[in-house]
């Protein structure tokens, strides 16, 4: 039995991978053979992308759409003429940023729909939209990256953990649903992660390192996640040897939470 992950011809759809974890996401399914469609609501990072995919050897195109407008999703993925592999990677609140961390008794609930709008109803889109072709072709891999917040339960986070566990479960429903065309849904669940949107949070003042070194007490393994991490995961999710997995939340956390 060969443990060698290829994707070659494979299609492969990453939202939000025009940096962080899905950047990494889509430049391993890339080198696993998956012709990618790299997506991001900024076209210039989604061309960027594209272009180290490329001079890897890889292959790819730039898909740029936003994932809260089911017109533009279902416009995009019919245009590019369906996938084979779907990573609903895109999430945190999109461009309008996160709203402070307080507690629910004192969050406005105008701030909540931008968490559902990317976490929960992005994914909604983008998996609608993809689904019709994969039943077509009788084969499909939806993977979704959501939070150890929705599963865990973090304070002060309550409207964005509340859209990551909407979206994990709809995943194990979906699951329930197609797996009779072998197209498995599942999820991973993440920590806190080195990206672009934390790569300055406890850098920046001693303040702001005592809070980062506090923090990471909660974790097993103290630092945070690196995005390569996730990719390898999101592959082996993509590929042949993960044919009987599906409906299941693979938690990526450095030992932030555990599992049964």
């Amino acid at each position: 039995m060969s443990f060698t992950i290829d994707l070659d011809g494979r299609r492969a759809l990453v939202t939000g991978s025009g940096q962080g974890v899905g950047r990494s996401i889509a430049l391993t399914l890339a080198d696993a053979g998956a012709v990618v469609a790299v997506n991001d609501i900024d076209a210039s990072r989604a061309a960027s992308v594209v272009d180290e995919i490329a001079d890897a050897g890889g292959k790819a195109v730039a898909l740029p759409f936003d994932v809260t407008d089911w017109a533009s999703v279902s416009s995009a993925i019919d245009g590019h003429g369906g996938v084979d592999i779907l990573v609903n990677n895109a999430g945190n609140a999109g461009a309008e940023g996160f709203s402070a961390m307080v507690p629910f008794a004192e969050t406005d609930p105008a701030d909540w729909p931008r968490y559902f709008n990317v976490n929960l109803f992005g994914t909604m889109h983008a998996t609608r939209a993809a689904l019709p072709a994969m039943i077509a072709g009788n084969w499909g891999r939806v993977v979704n990256i959501v939070s150890d917040a929705g599963r865990y339960g973090d304070a002060r986070l309550a409207p964005y953990a509340a859209a990551k566990a909407g979206a994990s479960g709809f995943a194990r429903s979906v699951a329930r649903e197609v797996g009779r065309y072998n197209i498995t849904v599942n999820n991973i669940a993440l920590g806190t992660m080195d990206t672009p949107a934390t790569a300055n949070a406890g850098r920046d003042t001693e303040e702001a390192q005592a809070r980062l070194k506090e923090m990471l007490k909660a974790y097993v393994i103290r630092r945070r996640g690196q995005p390569d991490e996730v990719a390898g995961l999101v592959t082996y999710l993509s590929g042949p040897l993960a044919d009987w997995i599906t409906g299941q939340t693979y938690l990526l956390n450095g030992g932030y939470s555990f599992s049964l």
